[in-house]
């Protein structure tokens, strides 16, 4: 089998049953086979997928993994030649494997693609976590073509020419089998969120390439794993994101980008706190201090991240500030923030 799409689920049985259907009818059985990872799900999941949808393979595991290691899991059982991480929560169009499939049996440099992600409920729209490809500013922060910080832009075909992208969403994101079981697959410690900016930092640093192929169309619901406004996600986004910045970030900026987050992670936990969340301004707290905890444990890996390093700088990671851009500078839009205009 050329490809394998891989569905992580923990207690989904209503996306799975709302979702798989699309991704079913619109993924032709002999170029492709569909199996779902099984998170060791409390709910009717299983017996679901038994049931009513007979043809899709199974993987079940005793406990939750999380995203991280679920696919890390579910991939050690794969030998295609391609693997597409997908969401449950993504209804899929006709021929979306078509165009990504191509780019990548041309370039086999091209390690990932994700396709252009639209928000499900407003199709118009860039969908938050991926829209057009995922770049990422000078501290670390990561934004998309369409999407900067929590402004998302209206889909009128303005990043509809390929592009090299500095990170691929998980939501949808062809890989090659090969080049992730090489490359080390995606950080357990992770759990969830952003461990995919993480392992594509990881590739570009090491000179491969990342695409966004807008030809493939998917809609992603989108925040149906954590709430927007959940503390644990909240914890897990500024703990993750400071320990990809450890582990990836090159030897002379490594100092200053620290110093300048620690103001800037506090002035987010002020805000959290003044706008009514103080549970998220707490786990901002927590998870500074759970970065620090594991800090020492990361050094062998950052130590061997850069010495693998053959791609510096990488040319899709923006080298100001987002923060002042949009904030200070009021640019709202991918376009204007890269540009300067």
């Amino acid at each position: 089998m050329k490809v394998s799409v891989v569905i992580l689920n923990w207690n989904g049985e209503a996306l799975l049953r709302k979702f798989l259907p699309s991704v079913i009818a619109n993924t032709p059985s002999h170029v492709a086979e569909i199996m779902v990872a099984d998170n060791g799900s409390k709910d009717n999941s299983v017996s679901m997928l038994q049931n009513e949808f007979p043809s899709v393979r199974l993987i079940l595991f005793d406990r939750n993994y999380g995203f991280a290691e679920g696919y890390n899991q579910a991939i050690s059982h794969i030998d295609s030649t391609y693997v597409v991480l997908l969401n449950s929560d993504v209804e899929i169009t006709p021929n979306w494997l078509d165009a990504p499939l191509r780019a990548m049996e041309a370039d086999d440099k091209l390690a990932g693609v994700q396709p252009k992600i639209l928000a499900y409920h407003d199709k118009k729209t860039f969908e938050y976590a991926g829209a057009a490809g995922g770049w990422i500013d000078a501290y670390g922060y990561p934004f998309c073509r369409g999407r900067v910080l929590h402004n998302v832009e209206e889909d009128r075909g303005q990043y509809d020419d390929p592009a090299n992208i500095f990170w691929a969403s998980g939501a949808c994101f062809f890989v090659r089998t090969e080049v992730f079981k090489k490359e080390g697959g995606f950080d357990a410690q992770f759990f969830a969120h952003q461990e995919e900016i993480d392992f594509c930092w990881r590739l570009r640093a090491r000179g491969y390439r990342l695409a966004c192929i807008p030809l493939s169309i998917v809609y992603h619901v989108g925040g149906a794993t954590l709430q927007t406004e959940s503390p644990q996600k909240t914890f897990l986004n500024f703990r993750n994101n400071l320990i990809m910045i450890y582990k990836n970030m090159a030897a002379d900026r490594l100092q200053p980008v620290m110093r300048r987050r620690f103001w800037l992670d506090y002035v987010a936990l002020i805000k959290f706190f003044l706008t009514g969340h103080p549970a998220n301004a707490k786990a901002v707290i927590q998870a500074r201090k759970a970065f620090k905890l594991l800090q020492k444990e990361y050094v062998p890996v950052r130590e061997d991240n850069l010495s693998k390093t053959i791609v510096s700088p990488i040319p899709e990671m923006f080298r100001k500030s987002l923060i002042v851009a949009f904030y200070l500078k009021r640019k709202k839009t991918f376009t204007s923030v890269v540009s300067g205009s």
